[in-house]
This record gives structure tokens, sequence and C-alpha cells, in this order.
């Protein structure tokens, strides 16, 4: 499928080169998303700033099935890096969209749950139990807010478990309100 491609230059005049490198980069565009529809470039090179000289400006406004993907901001004084960024970036988004699209956005899972099975006040520690019956040692440090006074035998808690010297222990835990 082939994209359809607008260029736009304000202020400059826009060579073979440039228009050269602006269709590689949106070729390429198709690796990350097949269904890009088009893409229109708007580059302008606002008056000479008397102490910055030339600065160039790159807009992409990109078109797929559902909301436009749109790149602003890339400004830089060699027209080549402000491309090659504005194109990076919008690799980027689109491949992030075509990832949601398929359904592989990064799912986190919660933290396994436990039940607080015996306190040791004086030292400060205490253990979980799992609901397949396994004992978690953690220490009060391990309690999410300086919990841990305010934890009591039964209460149930969420845990990240860590293999520690003497087996299993709770590096963080958190009282499920």
């Amino acid at each position: 499928m082939s994209i359809d491609l607008q260029i736009t230059s304000r202020e400059f005049e826009l060579t073979e080169a440039i228009e050269s490198f602006i269709r590689k980069r949106t070729d390429k565009l198709e690796k990350f998303f097949d269904r890009v529809m088009s893409v229109s470039v708007v580059l302008e090179s606002p008056p000479k700033h008397s102490q910055k000289g030339s600065r160039y400006n790159v807009r992409l406004d990109i078109t797929v099935p559902g909301p436009d993907i749109v790149i602003k901001r890339q400004e830089n004084e060699d027209i080549y890096v402000a491309l090659r960024d504005a194109f990076n970036a919008a690799e980027r988004l689109i491949e992030d969209f075509a990832r949601k699209r398929r359904g592989d956005v990064k799912s986190h899972e919660a933290p396994p749950e436990a039940v607080v099975k015996t306190l040791i006040s004086p030292e400060e520690y205490g253990f979980l139990e799992t609901a397949e019956g396994t004992e978690i040692y953690f220490h009060r440090s391990s309690v999410v807010a300086d919990g841990f006074g305010k934890l009591h035998v039964g209460d149930k808690v969420r845990y990240t478990a860590v293999q520690g010297e003497q087996g299993l222990r709770a590096s963080t835990v958190e009282p499920i309100a």
C-alpha cells in the first residue's frame, strides 16, 4: 500500500535531497503499521533570529484509522536532524498505536495476596501465609507507609517476595483496605 504524501515548505526552498529523505522515512512508516493512509509534512524556517540563526520546524500529520497522529515542535538548526527527530517520534507513536490496536498492550498483574499469620512485635517481624500454605518472612521495614504497628493477625495483604538467604522473604507488604 502506498502512503499518500504531501510536503509543504514555508520560507525556504525544498531541495530534491530533502524530498528524497522525507519519502524514504515516510515509506519506512509502513513497517510499523501497514494502514497508514497519508502523511502531511510541513517544513518551515522562520525568519533568522539575530542570535540563533536559521532554525527549522517540522510538523507531521499522519492519518491512520482512528485519531490522527500529530508530531510538532521538532526544531533544529539542521533540517535533517529536525526531520529525523520528527520521524523517530512518529515511528514510536505509530508502533504504540499498532500495538494497542492488536491488543498487545502490557497488562500489569496485581501482586499476590496473603494473610498475616504471625507478628513478633518486640523484634518487629512476622510471617505471611499464602493461599498455598507457604510461609513468607517479612520485616517491619517491608511494610509500606510504616504500617507495621497497624497490622493484625488475619489481615489480608499484598506482597512482593524475593529469595533470601534463608528462604522467601517479602520485600514489600501492603495492607489491603
